[in-house]
């Protein structure tokens, strides 16, 4: 097997931010999807970080972390038609062209798991399992 390198910048991120999604969300509804990305525009908007910085930060994101039980998602192969909706979401919310669905939201947790973070916060929104707070 060849591994071939995507040499584009231009795709790069989104394709990075798209697994993310992906492995967080486990793409149980294009709403969940589009809140997920959401969170990271008003992340990228609110503290002036870039794309990339948000794709490598396993401090937001569980699934960039190997003893993670999402971690595995990331590996999901490109031509995954659920892969493909959230590449599509991921570049709509890059182009700036994806509405606020999440509030303002700039961090979430699963509720199988509370943070300590959230205990004194109250969400904002919740979308299937996953809870959005400011």
């Amino acid at each position: 097997m060849t591994l071939i390198e995507n040499t584009d910048d231009t795709k790069i991120i989104p394709y990075k931010l798209a697994r993310i999604v992906y492995a967080e969300t486990n793409v149980t509804s294009l709403q969940k999807a589009e809140a997920m990305a959401s969170m990271i525009y008003n992340i990228h908007i609110k503290f002036d970080k870039s794309f990339d910085d948000i794709a490598n930060d396993n401090e937001t994101f569980d699934s960039l972390n190997e003893k993670s039980p999402r971690h595995q998602f990331l590996s999901v192969p490109a031509n995954d038609r659920k892969f493909q909706m959230c590449l599509r979401v991921v570049q709509t919310m890059m182009h700036g062209h994806l509405r606020d669905s999440v509030f303002g939201a700039t961090k979430f947790h699963h509720d199988d798991i509370i943070p300590d973070w959230a205990m004194s916060r109250g969400y904002i929104a919740e979308i299937d399992d996953v809870l959005f707070y400011l």
